[in-house]
């Protein structure tokens, strides 16, 4: 399983509604693999099955950062990160302000 979760600091409540891509790389180029929006709170369980390699969830934050109406520095969140062993879980949480994030590797 591969997921994510978004938690809005600023706030400190899940950011919901959230578009998210997951991606896998195919020598240079990547390819989205699945997609989907963060439910109410604030997660998405990616759709497919584990396979080693490259792979990227892309958070594109743009449009909730503009609801909340205040100003706000970045537009997407690229988080890259390899699998090896598919046989464990991935989740990949991003904690998010409008001027800062940071994320690790949940389990």
């Amino acid at each position: 399983m591969i997921s994510t979760h978004i938690l809005d600091t600023s706030i400190g409540a899940p950011a919901s509604g959230v578009a998210v891509k997951l991606e896998k790389q195919e020598g240079k180029d990547w390819s989205t693999i699945s997609s989907g929006f963060t439910n109410a709170d604030g997660r998405l369980q990616f759709d497919v099955e584990i396979q080693p390699g490259n792979h990227r969830i892309v958070f594109e934050i743009e449009d909730y950062l503009k609801k909340s109406g205040k100003e706000f520095f970045f537009l997407n969140v690229p988080v890259s990160f390899k699998i090896e062993n598919t046989k464990r879980n991935y989740h990949v949480p991003l904690l998010l302000n409008p001027f800062g994030f940071s994320t690790y590797r949940g389990s």
